[in-house]
């Protein structure tokens, strides 16, 4: 894997500009929060202005406390001679209800999702980067600065978040263990970014993972794992529930699997559906069918319909790579 350099369009971008809106993506995770909030803080030390924004929710126990360092409206005051930087998008049409904030204004964006409908004034795309955190860090020295302790903590819980603690990481993956180190020389605690992202959790989210495996049906010879979650277990057990990180890894732990599938009714009209690859299928390919995207191995998408309708079509979806 070889670091895609930093475009000079987006340091130029970056060198004009006085005041930013750093944006990401609905329903943000690690790696999102982690580059906006380090991103953001080194604008800053630049001597520029920089104000997070994030349409929400928080929903993950790890990012949770993050939340209150962002804005979901920007005012026309903030909004006055900024540009856009984008993170973990393709575009500020994933940015949810920020859109309408955003939109006419400058905007760059820094992404790492193998997408073809990225769009803006300066662009800086990696599909082979771990995260976008990882690309955040490059920007960073790129404009002649080092990360400071907090950055390099953000960045590495990011990095982390992402590559599942660098379990996702394959061979030719050394660039990626070559930025961590730089973070933890910077100050980075590989254990409290651990700690962060898998204690804290609820008992109610290990009865909601127990009941989730319950349901898990097996097809092609057990080569896919699917499951779901109904509107009666997020009634029962609260948004703050849901694990699905340890549940996809419990699921990939299983001999002969080679994808797994989470389908989630959200409302009674709406469905949000997550995949996981472990080694060969590219489950983006799936999910683009159904319009969402995702990695390779890392998928998701949003999409009308009941669990039973979507349970039929995604198996069907998935013949075309078993059969």
């Amino acid at each position: 894997m070889k670091p895609v350099p930093v475009p000079d369009s987006l340091l130029g971008f970056i060198s004009v500009g006085k005041r930013f809106l750093v944006a990401g993506h609905k329903e943000p995770d690690g790696d999102c929060v982690g580059s906006q909030l380090a991103l953001a803080s080194a604008l800053r030390r630049l001597g520029k202005s920089a104000l997070p924004c994030s349409p929400g929710p928080f929903k993950r126990p790890e990012i949770i406390p993050y939340a209150p360092l962002f804005t979901a409206e920007p005012t026309e005051a903030e909004r006055e001679d900024a540009r856009v930087i984008v993170l973990d998008c393709s575009n500020i049409g994933r940015t949810g209800d920020l859109e309408p904030f955003l939109s006419g204004l400058p905007t760059a964006v820094i992404d790492h999702h193998a997408s073809s409908d990225s769009s803006g004034d300066a662009i800086f795309l990696d599909g082979a980067a771990p995260s976008v955190t990882f690309m955040v860090l490059a920007v960073i020295e790129a404009l002649g600065l080092k990360p400071t302790r907090e950055e390099a903590e953000l960045l590495f819980f990011g990095l982390c978040t992402d590559t599942g603690f660098f379990r996702h990481v394959d061979e030719g993956g050394a660039p990626v263990f070559e930025y961590a180190a730089r973070l933890i020389d910077a100050g980075a605690n590989p254990k409290r970014a651990f700690q962060a992202m898998s204690g804290g959790k609820s008992l109610e989210s290990r009865r909601l993972m127990g009941l989730v495996l319950s349901r898990v049906e097996p097809f092609f010879g057990g080569r896919l794992l699917l499951s779901w979650e109904t509107e009666e277990d997020t009634a029962r057990f609260g948004l703050q529930g849901r694990d699905s990180d340890a549940l996809y890894q419990l699921l990939q732990s299983v001999g002969g699997v080679e994808a797994v599938v989470l389908i989630r009714q959200e409302t009674s009209a709406n469905c949000t559906v997550g995949l996981r690859s472990r080694e060969t299928v590219d489950v983006a390919a799936i999910a683009g069918r159904f319009g969402g995207g995702g990695h390779r191995q890392a998928a998701g998408l949003s999409t009308a319909g009941t669990i039973a309708e979507l349970r039929e079509k995604i198996v069907e979806a998935f013949a075309s790579v078993f059969l």
